[in-house]
């Protein structure tokens, strides 16, 4: 039998001061993400790196789903739904990492932060309760603007930055729908099953497809094992399971608006790390996909919204 409207309409909710800042400290974790992937592709082609993300992702949370004894068993009825999260995942790395060994760290990292600009989108016609309003799509607008004077550097740059543009943006739409598909079936499946869903399918195709085309040769550092383990542990294994913690109590919305306040950390660790010097043009992008966050973020009366 069909679930009516209000039961969902009781399990999100707006986000409480605790949570917005718990939801910002996850934020800086997610604007180095780009950085290491891009440190990762110096030494490994991008479909290798996805699956040893994977690996160390699926150790990482499947060492805290035995902790918290969480019931990881699936269900047949859960079967379409887990793989439907699996295709997007891989849909959503795929695109990242390729696109990634195209552009620059501070371009992706920007691109990749409006997903929010969707998720509210999204959210709009999926969550009961989370809607799109004047202030919104106001907000929504002006980010959207920001993610234009990106393309607009990357079309006077080069045609590969464009293509490595291009990509980064269609992850950040697949990564939107994710958030939210994630959101609604996060009330009757496990997270544990979610996130392990991610990576059992990653891993099958990334395996694969790293088989078949990648030939290269690859060399095993340091900084490799580095950037898998930020990768893997800290944001596939952490990130992944307090995210998705988020966004089984809270309006998708909320909680991914406020990552739109990611893209200037992430211009400036590209600039420290990488020594990406930013553009003024890339600067004007990265402030206008904030303004935008904060703008839809904030009640009329200026303040973070409430519980």
């Amino acid at each position: 039998m069909t679930a009516s409207p209000e039961p969902e309409a009781q399990q999100h909710r707006a986000l409480t001061p605790g949570a917005a800042a718990f939801t910002f400290g996850l934020t800086g974790l997610w604007s180095g993400l780009s950085i290491a992937i891009k440190i990762g592709l110096e030494d490994a082609p991008p479909l290798r790196i996805g699956w040893f993300r994977f690996v160390a992702g699926a150790v990482t949370v499947l060492i805290w789903a035995l902790w918290v004894k969480a019931d990881l068993a699936v269900r047949r009825k859960e079967l379409l739904v887990l793989a439907a999260i699996g295709a997007l995942f891989c849909l959503e790395l795929g695109t990242m990492n390729i696109g990634l060994s195209k552009t620059s760290a501070s371009h992706g990292s920007v691109l990749l932060s409006s997903f929010p600009v969707w998720v509210a989108v999204f959210a709009h016609f999926q969550i009961q309760g989370d809607r799109l309003n004047a202030r919104k799509v106001t907000g929504i607008l002006i980010a959207y603007s920001g993610i234009v004077v990106i393309f607009v550097q990357g079309l006077s740059l080069s045609r590969d930055l464009l293509v490595g543009d291009g990509l980064m943006l269609a992850s950040s739409l697949v990564l939107a729908q994710h958030q939210v598909f994630s959101a609604r079936v996060a009330r009757d499946i496990h997270i544990a099953k979610i996130i392990m869903a991610r990576f059992a399918a990653g891993a099958a195709v990334f395996v694969i497809a790293s088989t078949l085309t990648e030939h290269g040769p690859w060399l095993w550092t340091a900084s490799l094992g580095l950037s898998i383990f930020y990768q893997g542990v800290v944001i596939a294994g952490f990130g992944f399971i307090a995210n998705l913690w988020l966004l089984k109590r809270y309006f998708p919305s909320q909680v991914a608006v406020i990552s739109l306040t990611g893209p200037v950390l992430s211009v400036l660790l590209a600039w420290a790390l990488l020594h990406e010097e930013p553009t003024a043009l890339l600067w004007a992008g990265a402030a206008l996909i904030t303004l935008g966050a904060l703008l839809v973020q904030l009640t009329r009366r200026g303040a973070l919204r409430r519980a």
